[in-house]
């Protein structure tokens, strides 16, 4: 059977797009991969998404998601797409199990993966003090004292977005001075809220015996000794990948592996489309990547309307 629309991912854009694909009559199939809710599961609460006045936790709010989209006709399968061939239509998706599904039109909403550092403790930590989005979980965080790792754009705007709410902010770099863009450093260097560890990396993150984020301990890269930081949060901003890796060759990338869009949502490809992270590189929230993910559904009904 040769699919109306197949939705690789399952975040906020996927679902979106799902719910509204299956209300068009479209009957979209939806492939979780590997981690089905996406970024949003590995959250504690979400206060800025609209319609919850009180908050929702990030699995449930995937899960009500997931039935929305179920609820219309959505058939989402616990499976991760291992390849694609855009070269041939139908479009061919080949699954983990080795099953091959054809479809008229395909939307690529697979995300984007932050960076981590790689350390145990930030694993066993995470949602109790680390986390990877200072719009997310900064508010968590008032009156607090914050560190946030990294030396780029990214770190230096999280840095100082997160002063809003912090009592202190130190920021954790490697080198002695940082990579962000001028205009970004200015900013961070001029703030009375934010301090430097230079020439540091988190060897540690305390807070274990507690349940949640009591400090970190630094390591200096030149003379090889550590300090401890107190503090209530880690936030980790060194960047983020989109899952992009099985579309290498198949459709436009960017020199970071983002999909490069032509228009609202559609890629190189006609019948591929993109939406959330794994296109998006400037506002990387829920609500975009939903409302994203609305245009890539309505991009395809249309498309599958021309097509006739």
């Amino acid at each position: 059977m040769i699919r109306n629309v197949a939705i690789i991912g399952s975040g906020p854009a996927g679902y979106a797009a799902a719910i509204y694909n299956a209300r068009a009559d479209l009957s979209p199939v939806l492939f979780e991969g590997t981690q089905p809710g996406g970024q949003l599961t590995i959250t504690t609460e979400v206060e800025n998404y609209p319609g919850f006045a009180n908050g929702i936790m990030g699995p449930a709010l995937m899960e009500e998601m997931k039935k929305q989209a179920q609820r219309f006709g959505t058939e989402v399968v616990a499976a991760e797409v291992r390849s694609v061939d855009f070269s041939l239509r139908p479009l061919r998706l080949r699954l983990d199990n080795d099953e091959e599904v054809e479809a008229k039109t395909v939307i690529i909403s697979s995300g984007a993966s932050a960076r981590w550092l790689g350390l145990p403790s930030e694993t066993r930590l995470l949602g109790k003090g680390v986390s990877a989005c200072a719009t997310c979980d900064g508010f968590f965080f008032r009156d607090k004292e914050i560190v946030v790792v990294g030396g780029g754009d990214t770190a230096v705007e999280e840095a100082v977005f997160l002063t809003k709410f912090a009592s202190k902010v130190t920021l954790v770099h490697r080198r002695d001075e940082l990579r962000a863009s001028r205009i970004m450093q200015d900013r961070a260097l001029a703030n009375e809220k934010i301090t430097f560890a230079w020439d540091s990396v988190v060897q540690e993150i305390l807070g274990e015996d507690s349940g949640h984020v009591t400090g970190v301990r630094l390591e200096n890269v030149k003379n090889g000794g550590t300090t401890e930081i107190p503090c209530e949060g880690v936030f980790i901003a060194i960047g983020h990948e989109p899952n992009t890796a099985i579309f290498q060759g198949h459709i436009e990338l960017d020199a970071k592996g983002y999909v490069v869009l032509h228009g609202k949502t559609a890629t190189s490809v006609p019948g591929v489309f993109a939406a959330g992270d794994v296109a998006d590189q400037v506002y990387k929230q829920a609500v975009t990547a939903a409302g994203m993910g609305c245009m890539a559904a309505l991009d395809a009904e249309r498309f599958l309307l021309d097509e006739g």
